[in-house]
């Protein structure tokens, strides 16, 4: 069953369009990579899915519903998470602070302390942390706090973009499986992701996006043997 359906997108900075008319479906249940080179419009892509870009054509629908256009808040509701690049943290804020910013950004029922308890499982190192200011974090604490904040609000569809960007390799390594755990505990992820191998690695299928378009779609392992793929993203032939 279909989560995400995205039909002929386009959206434009100005009157230039990064989208061109892009496709796709994100099933429940699913990890769904994004691959591409810069400018492709894997972001862009993301940012018009959670409604900070609005698309000048096509429909976006989400559980049966259409969303285009709808504003951020209410996308949220729906149950849509997109943790972006650049981590866009409160640095001056603590840990605690940036989570419960998660858990009350949307319609949540229970208690925040359930769903604390859930992301300082997939992270340890939060809790040591918690009245810790962000700003203080390093580079993968804070990736790490993104993607926590970001799961307090118990998302039907979390959008990472870029999650490994600028991290040590040890640590690449790390939010990568926690990535996988997220999604083995049954939350549907949609990814863009520098580290195409990885990507595709992990995804049940995949999209390759090219100057607004998307050029290839299969499985992330069809993905990985295609050698236009092979000579594009990773560096062989």
């Amino acid at each position: 069953m279909s989560l995400l359906q995205v039909e002929d997108l386009v959206t434009k900075y100005g009157e230039i369009p990064a989208l061109k008319g892009i496709s796709f479906e994100v099933k429940e249940g699913e990890i769904v990579a994004l691959i591409g080179a810069n400018g492709a419009g894997k972001s862009t892509t993301l940012m018009t899915i959670s409604g900070a870009l609005k698309p000048s054509r096509g429909r976006i629908i989400f559980d049966g519903k259409e969303i285009q256009g709808m504003p951020s808040h209410e996308i949220v509701n729906l149950g849509i998470m997109q943790c972006p690049e650049g981590r866009r943290l409160f640095t001056t804020m603590s840990v605690e602070e940036n989570l419960l910013l998660g858990y009350y950004s949307c319609r949540n029922e229970g208690n925040p302390a359930e769903a604390m308890r859930r992301v300082f499982k997939l992270f340890p190192i939060l809790e040591e942390r918690l009245h810790q200011s962000s700003g203080t974090l390093s580079g993968g604490e804070r990736q790490m706090l993104a993607m926590g904040r970001a799961l307090m609000a118990k998302p039907r569809l979390l959008m990472l973009d870029e999650p490994s960007l600028g991290l040590a390799p040890k640590l690449v390594e790390a939010v990568l499986d926690t990535i996988k755990q997220i999604y083995d505990e049954g939350t549907t992820i949609l990814l863009v992701e520098q580290n195409a191998r990885a990507a595709l690695s992990m995804a049940d299928r995949a999209y390759a996006l090219e100057v607004g378009n998307i050029r290839l779609e299969g499985t992330g392992q069809e993905l990985l043997r295609d050698e236009r793929v092979l000579k594009a993203y990773l560096g062989g032939r």
